[in-house]
């Protein structure tokens, strides 16, 4: 689908400005559950979004400096052991975290993704089926996935 970084970072950052509507809501609203999001509120939605965002941070870092991944490699045998259970530590674990440092987290680990990806070599994501296939799972298809429920928490927010 991809044939070169540029492109991929270029729809990823399109994909992704919609979500940066929630830094305008303040804290109470941020915190809000709406039910047609699933329960979730703002908080959960950058929770779920940010922390699958560390994670594929996680594999470019490395992917920056080696041929593969060990992170991915572990990641996706959790994944097979666990699934959503991952999904539920991932809300415990940001539900725990100071508001401010969800807003430092948001503001910054899609910037940082990101610039990493512009340092990995294009035949060892791009031009690589499984780790393109990964990335575009964690950032495009997965913010589309929840263009609904960012959706809903805004209009709750209005």
């Amino acid at each position: 689908m991809y044939l070169d970084a540029l492109s991929f970072l270029e729809d990823e950052r399109d994909a992704w400005r919609p979500f940066e509507a929630l830094e305008t809501l303040s804290d109470e609203q941020l915190s809000r559950p709406v039910e047609a999001a699933h329960g979730w509120s703002g908080r959960d939605l950058i929770a779920h979004l940010v922390a699958w965002q560390q994670q594929a941070l996680a594999v470019a870092r490395e992917l920056a400096v080696n041929e593969t991944s060990p992170t991915k490699v572990s990641a996706d045998a959790d994944w097979e052991a666990r699934g959503d259970a991952i999904n539920d530590e991932i809300q415990a674990t940001w539900a725990a975290l100071p508001m401010d440092e969800v807003r430092r987290r948001f503001g910054t680990v899609p910037g940082e993704l990101r610039g990493y990806l512009t340092v990995v070599p294009e035949t060892r994501w791009v031009k690589n089926a499984e780790f393109l296939e990964f990335f575009l799972a964690e950032t495009i298809d997965h913010y589309g996935e929840h263009r609904d429920d960012l959706a809903a928490i805004l209009a709750a927010a209005r």
